[in-house]
Parts: structure tokens; sequence; C-alpha cells
């Protein structure tokens, strides 16, 4: 990656994130149509939650896109997540900035809208979508949860069905009584995707909030943001990693492992001396590599 990072930048990433069954995988392979007959590259990465090996969601998702797939100007992955809690697994952010130094115009990356991996999506793309459907009887519920801080676009899907325009008008009111501290005003647009109704305007309303972001520095604090976020992930999971190689041959770590067993030490207050010790810092050097 490190040398990759020289040539990234130039690249945009889409997310696109919400409940099961509201058409993510469709909305992405027409936008990605979309952009192809623009003449944009194209990436796609499906993170779906089980397996992209057992066949699950993601088979019905490879057959939707399958006509891309001899495309030179598109690149299909799906991520499995193995049963990872916590947001989006890592190797996404990784995927995401190698298929910008590989070229790709656009990388859109659809997630399961579901608890810390739909606010995961903060971590990789630079334009939010939160689809939603008529029939999502929990979508107002959903985005009291939380879902409000992450979207920049809001997308209601199969909007030919019944309610459409009833969750359009009740997102839309809470929308205005939000505080939207960054003052951008996030949309509501309608589609069908199944037919490419509205497709074109989605794509106008992501440019909208790129140039937007682009215009308020904000594009830039949010890569930055990303970047940084990234580094302490992977300082916390690589000494992590290594602490635990070395509890076998680490003889103090030990005995202080042994001590916590035995209730002759308190967890935090261990940790915190350890961290404070001078034998931390040597500790973390070796454990480091110097």
């Amino acid at each position: 990656m490190a040398r990759l990072d020289p040539h990234t930048g130039a690249g945009y990433a889409v997310g696109i994130t919400g409940p099961p069954g509201v058409g993510k995988s469709t909305l992405v392979d027409r936008l990605a149509e979309h952009l192809r007959g623009l003449g944009l590259t194209v990436g796609i990465l499906a993170v779906d939650p089980t397996s992209p090996f057992t066949g699950g969601a993601l088979l019905g998702d490879r057959i939707r896109m399958q006509r891309h797939y001899l495309d030179d100007g598109v690149f299909i992955r799906s991520v499995a997540t193995r049963g990872q809690s916590g947001g989006l697994p890592r190797i996404v952010k990784s995927m995401v900035r190698a298929l910008d130094a590989a070229g790709k115009d656009v990388t859109l990356v659809e997630t399961v809208g579901v608890g810390q991996t739909e606010l995961g999506i903060m971590g990789v793309a630079d334009t939010v979508v939160v689809a939603m459907t008529p029939e999502s009887g929990d979508s107002i519920q959903t985005l009291k949860a939380g879902v409000m801080e992450i979207a920049d676009l809001y997308v209601i899907n199969k909007a030919d069905r019944d309610g459409a325009n009833h969750l359009s008008a009740a997102v839309t009111a809470m929308l205005h009584m939000a505080d939207l501290s960054d003052g951008w005003n996030p949309p509501v647009l309608l589609t069908q995707a199944y037919a490419s109704v509205g497709i074109s305007e989605l794509w106008d309303s992501v440019i909208a909030h790129r140039d937007y972001l682009s215009d308020t520095g904000g594009l830039d604090n949010r890569r930055a943001e990303r970047r940084r976020s990234e580094f302490l992930e992977t300082v916390q999971e690589e000494l992590y990693r290594r602490i635990r190689e070395r509890l076998d041959d680490d003889a103090e770590l030990g005995e202080l492992l042994r001590q916590i067993d035995g209730k002759t030490a308190e967890p935090y207050g261990a940790a915190m001396g350890l961290l404070r010790g001078a034998e931390f810092g040597q500790f973390a050097s070796e454990a480091a590599g110097h």
C-alpha cells in the first residue's frame, strides 16, 4: 500500500447502504451502467455479511452484474466480513485505495445497513447514499438510530409502490428538524432502479455533493480524517497482535497475566501500569521490531 498511496486521490468513492431488500445491488448495477455511458471507469465492492463463496445473497448480485464482467472498464469484487463485528473489514479501505491508484474514476461500495457495518461506510466513502423502500417499516426508526449522521443522499427505491411519496415527505421533514452542521442539505431522491428511473438524477446529486465538498474543503477534511482513523486502527490492531504473540515468551507479561487471573492484580490498573512503565517502552520497541 505504501507504493500505491502516492497514486491515490483522483478517484471518488460512493457508499451505498441500507436494509436488506431495498434494491442496493440493482442501484449499483444501474449506476455502474450509467457511469460507463459517461465514459467513466468503475470499481464495485460488495461487502457481504456472510461469505461470497457459499452462495447466499451475493450469488444474486453476481448474476445481476455479470454483464459487467466482460467490460474492462469495470472491476467487481465481493468482500466477506466473515462474522466480523464493529464495522467494515479494514481490507475494504485498502481495496478502495487500490482501485483509486489503479485509475478507477468511481468506486461503488455496497454494504448491508446493519449496525456498525452501516456506520463503517463513513470510513471508506466520500459520499454516502442511504437507500430505503416504501415497505421499509423501520426506515424512520433506522434514521433515528443514527443514520442521519452519515447520509449525504437519501434514495427511496421502488418508488412506484404505495407509500413512496409519504416516506419522502417524512424523511424531508426529519431533515428540516435535524442539526445539519456541515451546511449540506441532503436531497431525498425517488428511483426505480430496475427500470433505470432516477439513476441519472442520483448521479447528478452525487456530483453536486462532491462539488460542495470540494468548494468548502470538506472533501480534504473527510479524507484526512479517514487516513488518521486508518492509522490509529492499524496501530491498535498491530500492537494487539504482537502483544498476543509474545504472551508465551515474555516472562514479566506472563507473570502479570497470572496475577490478573488470580485476582491479585486488577485488569485496568495493570494495563495502565504497563503502559506507564518504562518496561512498556522497551516492550513496544521490541514488538515493533526495533
